[in-house]
């Protein structure tokens, strides 16, 4: 569906070339949420920006269902748009229109007639539930529903792919989880494939089924959002999973202060359920003290990790690490 292909973005900064997009690839299959996670500087937003060629990159290519965009002439490159929706962490909605005239303008503006342009936003009020707000203008709405009426105006054309540039970033708690929800909807109701650029791990970890980690212009990993979650490759991954708002280890833990060594444990859906670590301690003779622990509740699954201190005989340690490994119990030394 999507395929982006060895990407280069190099921008002038005090003289100096600044490489923003450093050899990116990756692919997004239709109708999938791919997340591109990172901190700020990190080339997310001049990554989306590339993709719907409102940047042209210096050098690599962006494939969409088998088009390059890379070269296309301004009128094709206007057609091809036309596939791609866009939401942004400002709105972006035009303050003297009305709910139901910013819906409509791509409509418009896409000659579309009068009639089928009525039925499209009629269809969209209730698609994103501000059937009565549709004489209000954007200074009347709470951030939550001007993000709504973005993602309408977004979709009102039917594009195939949606971008959403920090989409969610202006956003309290409540209204994130109730924007996911219309972007899970908008995935299951009409197929789009959407790429959520954000720096929040809650908001990827919450819809994704892929994130791509990015740091200094490049990807330096990409997974599942479950296994991305069991078994973090990298410092900034493992950063951004520690630091997450529902994490429950509030205090760092420092091995020195225990006798024997401690662990994290990641679990998945198919371990986490299953009583791992009793059969562990009455299996071995060890001794095993929960320091810390929590479960994650992902787009489409669970992972469950906890912090364990494990004392006992070397050999005796080393059987119970193996049990642990044998039983998918992803394990890391803390």
């Amino acid at each position: 569906m999507i395929e982006v292909k060895n990407l280069f973005k190099v921008f002038k900064l005090d003289g100096k070339d600044f490489k923003a997009l450093d050899d990116v690839s990756f692919n997004v299959e239709k109708g999938e949420i791919f997340g591109v996670i990172g901190l700020s500087g990190a080339g997310k937003s001049t990554l989306v920006r590339c993709i719907n060629r409102l940047e042209k990159a210096d050098g690599g290519e962006v494939i969409i269902d088998g088009v390059s965009i890379n070269d296309l002439l301004e009128e094709d490159l206007r057609k091809e748009r036309k596939e791609i929706g866009m939401i942004f962490q400002s709105f972006n909605l035009f303050m003297q229109k009305t709910v139901y005239e910013n819906i409509a303008y791509p409509l418009e503006i896409s000659k579309i007639s009068k009639d089928k342009i009525k039925e499209r936003v009629e269809e969209l009020l209730k698609f994103i539930d501000l059937v009565e707000k549709k004489n209000s203008y954007p200074a009347e709405l709470s951030g939550g529903q001007k993000q709504r009426v973005a993602i309408a105006r977004a979709i009102a054309t039917n594009p195939k792919i949606l971008l959403s540039d920090e989409g969610t970033s202006a956003l309290d708690p409540a209204n994130t989880g109730s924007i996911l929800s219309l972007l899970k909807k908008i995935v299951k109701e009409y197929n789009t494939t959407i790429i959520m650029i954000t720096h929040q791990m809650e908001v990827a970890k919450d819809i994704c089924d892929r994130i791509a980690v990015m740091e200094k212009g490049r990807i330096i990993e990409e997974n599942t959002t479950r296994e991305l979650f069991r078994n973090p490759k990298t410092q900034v991954t493992k950063s951004f999973i520690k630091n997450l708002k529902d994490e429950t280890e509030d205090e760092i833990i420092n091995a020195d202060d225990f006798k024997g060594d401690v662990f994290r444990l990641s679990y998945g859906d198919d371990t986490y359920k299953r009583p791992i670590l009793s059969r562990c301690v009455k299996k071995f003779d060890i001794d095993l003290n929960i320091l810390s622990g929590n479960i994650n509740k992902l787009n489409a699954s669970s992972v469950g990790y906890l912090i364990v201190e494990i004392q006992g005989d070397e050999g005796e340690r080393k059987k119970a690490l193996d049990f642990l490994l044998e039983n998918k119990v992803n394990v890391e030394v803390v």
